[in-house]
């Protein structure tokens, strides 16, 4: 078999980098699909806990008394349901994202929010909102796709001409150019006196998810089942340029596909609620010390444990200085890094 080319290093066999084999689940077997379904109705009980959590009284007393309560089934419907929706969608999708993310660029330390992906989205949201404010949220949704995509695409090309691609150079790469987009929205924002509405979406918030707010979040969805159906690509293509040539695939549309993905799930996300870090970082690398590196496998358990993650999150937020909240995206910087630094400093997980 030819070695891997250069520019798509073989991932080593030790390190936090390291091919990843299925540890806690190599024995159980069959075992797998029951402890997922626990595992999704545990998020499921996560769901539940979260409609009945808020300012306004909503409980199943008042909801299924003699004569009902027409506020708290109005509250239910229009913004519990639909928030606890989006949180789910969220979770789910950007989770998944990045996982593709850290199949494509070779590196467990990547994800939407280290690879300069929303904060190219961000800039793509901006540029829409200055230049033609009155176009439909969709259209702005396809705009910041469209830059997500090239920012990411660049990350990748900066990637393919480092000398050297050291594991923790990967997204130290992603951190710079995710800056120097951020600094370039800032300025602009600054300049058009948009800094206010800059902040509603790079602050991963819910408190304003309403029915008829949250529906593009579906499309995540299907982007997530589009990634599942050819989940067995993005792992053969995780083994590199020339594996993947040698195994008939064509490794740049692969590579297209991804990033397609990718973007567009990053910019639905962000146009909708904000930006929410960690997800796609965290969570992929949990289930993979699970799972190990099959793609196919990984894709629901990191669907899962990305909405429970989100909810989680959310919950947290709404009663650590209840009746107020705390924003989604500000719970998961901090429980992110948390988990972050655990799986740095892990005693398995020290570099070669």
């Amino acid at each position: 078999m030819s070695t891997l080319s250069p520019d798509s290093p073989p991932l080593p066999d030790s390190g936090p980098f390291a091919r990843r084999e299925p540890v806690a689940l190599a024995q159980a077997g069959s075992s797998a699909v029951p402890r997922l379904v626990v595992a999704g109705l545990g998020v499921l009980g996560l769901a539940v806990v979260s409609l009945l959590i808020g300012v306004s009284h909503v409980s199943w007393d008042a909801l299924f008394a003699a004569g009902g309560d027409d506020r708290a089934t109005q509250v239910l419907v229009i913004s519990r349901v639909p928030r606890t929706l989006a949180l789910m969608l969220s979770g789910m999708s950007l989770g998944v994202a990045g996982l593709i993310l850290q199949m494509l660029a070779r590196n467990r330390f990547v994800e939407p929010f280290t690879a300069g992906t929303a904060e190219s989205a961000s800039l793509g949201i901006l540029a829409v909102t200055v230049l033609a404010p009155g176009l439909p949220i969709l259209a702005k949704t396809l705009v910041a796709a469209g830059f997500a995509l090239a920012g990411t695409a660049l990350f990748l090309l900066i990637l393919r001409k480092l000398p050297l691609r050291s594991a923790l150079v990967v997204p130290l790469v992603g951190l710079v150019l995710g800056a120097i987009f951020d600094a370039v929205t800032t300025f602009f924002a600054y300049r058009f006196s948009l800094l206010q509405s800059l902040a509603a979406w790079t602050t991963g918030d819910f408190s304003s998810v309403m029915r008829g707010r949250y529906e593009l979040l579906w499309s995540a969805f299907a982007l997530t089942a589009v990634a599942y159906v050819v989940a067995d690509r993005f792992t053969v293509a995780g083994m590199g340029e020339a594996f993947t040539t040698n195994l008939g695939l064509n490794h740049r549309r692969i590579v297209a596909l991804g990033l397609a993905i990718v973007a567009m799930v990053t910019a639905v996300v962000v146009a909708t609620v904000g930006m929410i870090p960690f997800i796609g970082l965290i969570v992929p690398n949990l289930v993979s010390l699970m799972m190990g590196d099959n793609a196919r496998r990984s894709i629901p358990w990191v669907a899962v444990m990305g909405a429970g993650f989100v909810l989680l999150c959310d919950i947290v937020g709404r009663v650590v200085r209840y009746p107020y909240e705390i924003p989604v995206g500000t719970v998961a910087g901090v429980v992110g890094s948390l988990l972050f630094l655990y799986l740095l400093l892990r005693r398995d997980a020290r570099v070669g």
